[in-house]
């Protein structure tokens, strides 16, 4: 099919129903594959670890709705609305379907006939979606999906008015909604104190990823370069009645006018918390948490008829949410090169070992960190080639004692970070395991380090002082300037493809090495995250890695 976008986009088809039910699949491929990654950022309004499960139920339904009806585009993109409304699951799935429902409709009345969409109707959309989303919160919250929304839309105006077309419109709001997403703890103290950023509006980036990928035609519709890892690593969190808030969730449909809504909210924010009420021409998803149900579907009978009715407890699935994070018997056992990376991973719950260069780590060491974490399951991250079979030769040991171990084949720092990313002990020890294998695969490693001493290398000859740049465990490039060799390392591991960029600072890194080798990648490859870890270890002054 001819492309028919008008400003010259790799994409692969116009907007028609196809167009939109393939980009539908990648949202609902997308958010499945993020979904326990999601859940597990969940702190806010309530911990109770179903952000990513809502999000990907309300997506899902939308879809369904949308495969199931005929028609043409105004007609489909009526009904995967109707279905994000009256499908809408929790806080979060309820305004997303608030900035669906304003998107799409504004999307889908502006094509063409042809299915040509202009840049700045995308970007008018986006911008409508977010002023709705606030208008159905209650009381709006910084530091929450609505900011990721409100960023994403800001930089789609601006691209809009540059040259580019759609899919340069939703590529720039999609690294605006990552770095309002990486602010949102320093916004909202629960997410602080709990060390995540916003779960609402880490689906929303994985969403806006996922368009980025259909627009461009890069989406092959498996989902395995759908979820990308925000890498910030949670911290334990316990929730206490503070953060639990009202003690019931409470949801349903409402049959009413239009014009019975704005009262609603108003005695809806009275008697609860959480308020988001979300639809239009008659029908409403209605959310809250309050304490006192009844009064809830009281406010719901003045404004109109209250129908398919759902009722959580609160309470109850914060503290499985909580005994899922914090009480799951698994424990992980990490290497750690570094104070930094000591902090970064014992921080993230992790038992760490101490190593390092010129520290050559025991099968003592790991049998004392595994007994040490007090679970019968335990991962242990060697993050060393050296130390891999000293790990293996510990969960020997342990398995002895009726331990279930699994050593993941970590050789370097950065896979450990990656793998410790997406290490959720809410889901089975198989699924875990998996999964941080995976991730830690998928992380292209690299490093700088300076000769102490005349030698010859893969790169050929060094003589001290030389600066050596390391690709997969092996030297690769002599050069003298610390900024230069990083970059050419870095710029190598990107060759491969990539979203995500860490740099892991260490001894002899002067303060701006890390700041120049991402001002080099950000000049050539814009479009690329970069996180910067301080590390502390040694005979390394950076450690790079590319997922």
């Amino acid at each position: 099919m001819a492309t028919v976008w008008p400003e010259g986009d790799e994409v692969v088809q116009p907007l028609t129903v196809l167009a939109l039910h393939a980009w539908s699949d990648a949202c609902v491929t997308a958010l499945g594959a993020a979904r326990e990654e999601i859940d597990a950022l969940n702190v806010y309004p309530v911990p109770d670890g179903d952000t990513g499960t809502n999000l990907y139920l309300t997506f899902e339904a939308a879809a369904a709705a949308a495969r199931a009806a005929d028609g043409d585009l105004q007609q489909v993109a009526a009904a995967f609305i109707d279905g994000a409304v009256r499908g809408a699951r929790g806080n979060s799935g309820v305004i997303m379907s608030a900035l669906l429902r304003a998107s799409i409709a504004r999307i889908a009345s502006q094509a063409s006939p042809e299915g040509v969409l202009d840049s700045a109707t995308l970007a008018q959309a986006m911008d409508e979606a977010a002023a709705a989303a606030y208008v159905a919160v209650g009381s709006p919250v910084e530091g929450t999906i609505l900011s990721v929304a409100r960023a994403a839309a800001d930089a789609a105006i601006a691209a809009a008015s540059a040259p580019g077309g759609p899919a340069q419109v939703v590529s720039a709001a999609a690294h605006a909604a990552r770095s309002a997403l990486t602010r949102t703890p320093y916004q909202l103290e629960a997410l602080r104190r709990a060390g995540v950023v916003d779960a609402g509006g880490r689906g929303l980036c994985v969403v806006l990823d996922a368009t980025v990928r259909v627009l461009t035609g890069r989406w092959q519709g498996d989902g395995r370069d759908m979820a990308f890892g925000t890498h910030t690593i949670p911290l334990p969190f316990v929730a206490d009645s503070a953060d639990a808030g009202s003690s019931y969730e409470v949801m349903f449909l409402l049959d009413a006018e239009d014009d019975r809504v704005p009262a609603l909210r108003e005695r809806l924010a009275d008697v609860g918390d959480s308020v988001v009420v979300v639809g239009g021409d008659g029908l409403w998803n209605v959310h809250v948490h309050v304490d006192d149900v009844g009064a809830a579907i009281e406010a719901g009978l003045s404004a109109g008829r209250p129908h398919r009715i759902a009722v959580t407890d609160v309470a109850a699935e914060s503290r499985r949410a909580a005994t899922a994070r914090i009480q799951s018997g698994r424990g992980v056992v990490v290497m750690a090169a570094g104070v930094g990376l000591r902090k970064i991973f014992g921080g993230a719950g992790a038992t760490v070992v101490s190593g390092g260069v010129g520290i050559r780590c025991s099968t003592r060491s790991f049998t004392d960190a595994i007994a040490a974490t007090g679970g019968d399951e335990v991962i242990v991250l060697p993050n060393s080639t050296d130390s891999i079979a000293v790990a293996e030769a510990a969960a020997r040991l342990a398995r002895e004692r009726g331990v279930r171990v699994a050593v993941i084949p970590t050789r370097a720092q950065v896979q450990g970070l990656s793998a410790m990313a997406v290490h959720e002990p809410g889901r089975s020890f198989d699924d875990d395991v998996v999964a941080m294998t995976t991730a830690a695969g998928s992380a292209r490693d690299g490093a700088v380090t300076v000769a102490s001493r005349r030698a010859m290398t893969m790169a050929g000859p060094c003589e001290p002082g030389d600066v050596l740049g390391v690709l997969q465990g092996d030297f690769a490039i002599i050069g003298q300037h610390l900024v230069e060799v990083a970059g050419q390392i870095t710029q190598r591991l990107l060759d491969g493809g990539g979203e995500l960029l860490t740099l892991v600072t260490g001894e002899g890194g002067h303060d701006d090495l890390a700041a120049g080798v991402a001002q080099l990648i950000h000049d050539r490859r814009p479009e690329i995250d970069v996180v910067v870890y301080d590390g502390g270890q040694q005979r390394y002054p950076l450690l790079v890695a590319v997922e």
